[in-house]
């Protein structure tokens, strides 16, 4: 009697262990269907706040244009981004830092419609990180200066000297001003040397690659923020 009644014992275990086992292995199928159905549902809000995103971003690079067009400014500008690219020798003079008289005005043209019209986008702003003032050069040598290395730092102090004369005219240029305090606040100055050039036919355009670009940077959206969680 007493081996049956261990055996009857010992089946009722592992029933008990396989029915446990049965649980568990349901309990963390259930789990992972939640978290996969979870991370699909973030990640198509996710790709819905994006395509939102960019085509504001869209929208107020083709008022942009729109604007200079209408002023007859003839500047390049990204359909995608707003960037705006300036030719150096539409603003100053040969190696020099210093804004010519009709760079200043053509600054004057250009800053009231780029300011004005992305400040006024509230669905752009909110995601809006920096609006860069990127200088550029081109890679040919100074003279007297044979150092590679020396090369690039010169063309790097012009860079970011252009950089700095454009930023500083722009910021204090006439367009609506209760936008200054925010204009200010995502205002950015870049050198950038000779390490991005324009290249035509696989060889550099130096009058091209001479440049201030106005850019638009967007903040990326942080895949925490789809479940609500504070970032800091």
């Amino acid at each position: 009697m007493t081996r049956i009644f261990l055996k009857q014992n010992n089946e009722n275990n592992e029933t008990d262990n396989n029915i446990f086992w049965v649980t568990m292995s349901d309990l963390m199928l259930g789990l992972a269907i939640i978290f996969i159905s979870l991370f699909v549902l973030a990640m198509a809000g996710f790709s819905q706040q994006t395509i939102r995103q960019k085509q504001s971003q869209i929208n107020v690079s083709k008022q942009i244009q729109q604007e200079l067009q209408t002023k007859n400014i003839d500047i390049n500008i990204d359909k995608m981004t707003g960037d705006i690219k300036i030719p150096a020798v539409n603003l100053f003079d040969l190696n020099s830092s210093v804004l010519t008289v009709e760079g200043k005005n053509l600054l004057d043209k250009i800053t009231p419609i780029y300011v004005n019209t992305i400040f006024s986008n509230d669905e752009l702003t909110s995601k809006l990180e920096y609006i860069v003032v990127e200088g550029h050069t081109d890679s040919q040598m100074f003279a007297g200066v044979n150092s590679k290395n020396d090369q690039f730092l010169k063309n790097m102090d012009l860079s970011l000297d252009r950089a700095n004369s454009v930023a500083e005219y722009i910021l204090n240029s006439k367009y609506d001003k209760k936008y200054e305090n925010s204009f200010r606040k995502k205002l950015v100055v870049e050198g950038k040397s000779f390490n991005d050039p324009v290249l035509v036919n696989g060889k550099e355009d130096f009058d091209k690659s001479r440049r201030v670009e106005l850019k638009l940077k967007v903040k990326d959206m942080k895949f925490e923020e789809m479940f609500g969680f504070k970032t800091k």
